[in-house]
């Protein structure tokens, strides 16, 4: 890869993974127990035969963080493809909405919808992504009447075998960084800066984690157990479903 956009992405990270883990850690400060028990299934819980407050509790919170850290890196995997861009194509921050990016390459204007992964989201979502495709070049088409306009998915992992979709062309893991970028390893040069800190901050967060985990139990054996310490299915179902 290109030395000097190496040493600029290596400082863009060291400066900004911060963000990233402590975004993670107040999504774990900010968990409310009896508020992601609502969310989940109950039914779900009784027939795996789950019967301790701690596997509950720890089932619960390690899925919602799951599905928190998905949405939070990518966000910042987002912010690090347009620094990226920025800096090779002169791409910029996109006003137009659910676009995310915008570059000029080889005489052609991309508008660019980045998500995490390549099974982002079902048929009405990505019709609305084609919508919006649509309305953004129909815009841009009343200032730059002569460019070409072409709308691209961009997903920051995974693989897609046919990329062109018809209204829109869809770039996944290597095909994506080095659209944005013109480097062709870029997808796993990216991996050793993402390390910075990483020790240090996860033990941070481990700290935290198992506090949390403690105070979750303590309050499901007071809120959903008898006074043997049995499980009471019938309060977390009320709890979650009922009409009250």
């Amino acid at each position: 890869m290109n030395h000097e956009l190496a040493n600029k992405i290596r400082q863009y990270v060291a400066s900004h993974i911060s963000e990233f883990h402590e975004a993670r850690l107040n999504n774990l400060n900010k968990l409310k127990l009896k508020k992601v028990i609502a969310h989940k299934n109950p039914y779900l819980f009784k027939a795996k035969n789950t019967e301790t407050a701690e596997s509950i509790v720890r089932t619960i919170v390690d899925a919602f963080l799951s599905s928190g850290e998905e949405t939070i890196f990518g966000d910042w995997l987002e912010g690090l493809a347009i620094f990226v861009c920025s800096e090779v194509y002169g791409g910029f921050k996109s006003s137009a909405k659910g676009i995310d990016l915008e570059f000029d390459k080889e005489g052609c204007h991309y508008i660019v919808a980045i998500k995490s992964g390549p099974h982002w989201g079902n048929s009405s979502q990505i019709k609305r992504l084609v919508d919006e495709f649509k309305s953004a070049k129909k815009t841009l088409r009343t200032s730059r009447h002569n460019i070409r306009i072409e709308a691209v998915n961009g997903c920051c992992y995974g693989k897609d075998r046919s990329p062109d979709k018809g209204d829109y062309f869809k770039y996944c893991g290597q095909d994506f960084w080095e659209f944005i970028s013109g480097e062709t390893n870029l997808y796993t040069e990216l991996i050793e800066p993402l390390s910075t800190d990483a020790k240090e901050r996860n033990e941070e967060f481990s700290i935290q984690y198992s506090k949390k985990i403690n105070l979750f139990v303590h309050e499901f054996i007071e809120s959903f157990c008898d006074s043997d310490g049995a499980i009471d299915w019938e309060k977390i179902v009320v709890f979650n479903s009922g009409r009250v």
